[in-house]
């Protein structure tokens, strides 16, 4: 005790200090109760003048909860059109739409193929200059569906209910269910069980939509009238560059033959129309190309010297960058090596369009020249157009094409590639009225349309039902519908397509 007086003690053991409490173990505030989601919708009145004539039509935007296991599981956004003064809705098709991804929102089809107003792009899709414009679509599916514009849990606005995970809802199961069950829950909601139904898709949303013409078959018995599957994958064996699958070398080959015919990079005989240079590289990709990978390395050299010259020839590379990819170029190689003696790339989404490098000496593409053109007017417009035409209002990011998905999980597919053709094949053996319209681009480098062909010959389809699977193809990439008159032509073939496969009135 020393420093401390003795007087100084006998007052403290006169007057002892009071006790301190004892002590509490630390422990955060607790969190306040994050309160479930709502529905919420923002209904609007439009019309469109087409060919002179004016269709009126309602359009909601807003968010679904869905439920599981008697809670909320997640609140899903979406925007319809339907038409008005519709008497009988059981005469009148409802279209369910979506993008892939996976991780994208459906900006993409509503403001660029199917959705009453689109992105004014250049007439071949060229990137516009900003300030960017939204205009009437007079190629609008509304014409002949209404429509439904869905965005699976994380992209757009839709989200996960508070206490889920965002992890259950990105892969091939808990997608599919999510969205099945929107599906479900709006035609309950919109008094739709009796309408004609059907899904449109594009890329990974074509895998989505052969998926689920199965699993709402099994799950909720919705048979449906009709599928438009545009720039699809289905079987991701044919798209998929892997040691030990030769397949995408094969089924590429024709969309590199495409690309450097437009690029004029095909020698003079080839240099004429495009269908017979495509043509010729189909005959060759199914065939001595097709033989002369299977034969790996028991290839004798004189096959090798003619295979490799052949591919030269029908892709615009040189003989000794075909000999060095070992008869094997991949997507990547190709956009890098194309145009490399002019520094450019060329995009992998639409092969017409290029790009510049930092570094011209690398063996990738460092962006995709095709996704940069249409980013940033599909993200500005859509934030525009959703809260000032459809009157939405939220403060929260809508996400266009995310990251947050990354990984995606196929576990029902583990040690297997992805391959939902069979799901497609089964739902329309015993739904026997469904049809399935392809559209395809020739320079498309991400789904190839001769992938696509590939898929649909290998269905298993009975005789009877092959018919029920049309392939349309246009000179675009895989967002076709970018391109003036891709949008005319797939606008002409989808209402025939519709007609077909609707019941007469």
């Amino acid at each position: 005790m020393a420093g401390l007086s003795m007087i100084a003690i006998l007052r403290a053991q006169e007057h002892p200090a009071p006790e301190a409490p004892p002590r509490q173990a630390s422990a955060e505030a607790p969190k306040p109760a994050v309160p479930p989601p709502v529905d919420t919708s923002s209904i609007t009145k439009h019309s469109i003048q087409i060919n002179g004539k004016s269709l009126a039509y309602t359009a909601t935007a807003g968010t679904l909860v869905i439920q599981k296991d008697a809670k909320p599981w997640a609140s899903m956004f979406y925007v319809a059109y339907t038409v008005d003064g519709v008497q009988d809705l059981s005469k009148r098709p409802i279209t369910f739409a979506f993008n892939g991804g996976p991780g994208s929102s459906s900006v993409w089809l509503h403001l660029g193929a199917l959705g009453p107003k689109h992105i004014a792009m250049g007439p071949d899709g060229e990137q516009p200059k900003p300030p960017y414009q939204l205009v009437a679509n007079d190629d609008t599916a509304l014409q002949f569906t209404d429509l439904v514009f869905i965005d699976p849990v994380t992209t757009g606005f839709s989200r996960a209910a508070p206490g889920e995970k965002e992890a259950q809802f990105h892969g091939f199961d808990g997608d599919l269910e999510s969205v099945a069950e929107f599906i479900r829950l709006y035609s309950v909601r919109a008094e739709r069980w009796g309408s004609p139904k059907f899904l449109a898709g594009e890329s990974y949303g074509t895998t989505r939509a052969s998926a689920l013409s199965q699993y709402l078959l099994d799950k909720h018995g919705i048979y449906l009238n009709g599928i438009t599957l545009i720039s699809s994958v289905l079987n991701f064996e044919t798209i998929s560059f892997a040691p030990g699958n030769d397949l995408p070398y094969a089924l590429f080959l024709p969309t590199y033959t495409a690309t450097a015919w437009y690029h004029k990079k095909l020698p003079k005989d080839l240099q004429g129309e495009l269908e017979k240079a495509v043509g010729e590289s189909r005959r060759f990709a199914g065939n001595e190309y097709a033989a002369a990978l299977m034969k790996g390395d028991k290839l004798t050299a004189t096959e090798r010297t003619s295979v490799v010259h052949e591919l030269a020839r029908l892709t615009g590379l040189s003989e000794p960058f075909v000999e060095e990819c070992n008869l094997r170029v991949s997507e990547g190689r190709f956009t890098k090596e194309l145009l490399r003696d002019q520094r450019k790339t060329v995009g992998r989404y639409d092969s017409r369009l290029e790009g510049y490098d930092t570094d011209a000496a690398g063996d990738r593409p460092q962006y995709d020249p095709s996704y940069s053109s249409v980013q940033g007017a599909y993200t500005a417009m859509f934030n525009e157009y959703v809260r000032t035409e459809l009157g939405y209002k939220s403060d929260q990011p809508y996400e266009i094409l995310t990251d947050k998905v990354d990984p995606w999980s196929y576990e029902k597919f583990q040690n297997r590639y992805v391959n939902v053709a069979g799901m497609l094949r089964d739902a329309m053996t015993q739904n026997p009225n469904l049809k399935v319209m392809i559209a395809t681009g020739y320079y498309d480098l991400a789904t190839p349309f001769f992938a696509a062909e590939y898929t649909v010959s290998h269905l298993g389809l009975e005789p009877a039902l092959s018919n029920h699977v049309s392939l349309t193809y246009c000179e675009a990439g895989h967002m076709l519908y970018t391109k003036k008159s891709c949008l005319d032509a797939l606008h002409g073939s989808m209402a025939d397509f519709y007609q077909k496969a609707t019941p007469a009135p």
